[in-house]
């Protein structure tokens, strides 16, 4: 996994934060925390991005 992002159309549902906190929080739109070890959480965020409900978890 080289790149986690997110794409515009959010919706602040949040379910990537619930899933994954250690990566994602939610503001005005779901960010990805800086500095942050992707690859630790490999699986969360494949989950995260599945479950989304507008497809905005982009992974490279």
């Amino acid at each position: 996994m080289k790149k986690v992002y997110i794409s515009p159309g959010c919706i602040s549902c949040g379910t990537c934060e619930a899933i994954c906190p250690e990566v994602f929080e939610v503001k005005d739109i779901s960010q990805i925390k800086p500095n942050v070890d992707i690859n630790k959480y490999e699986t969360l965020i494949k989950e995260a991005s599945d479950i989304c409900p507008v497809q905005s978890i982009k992974i490279e």
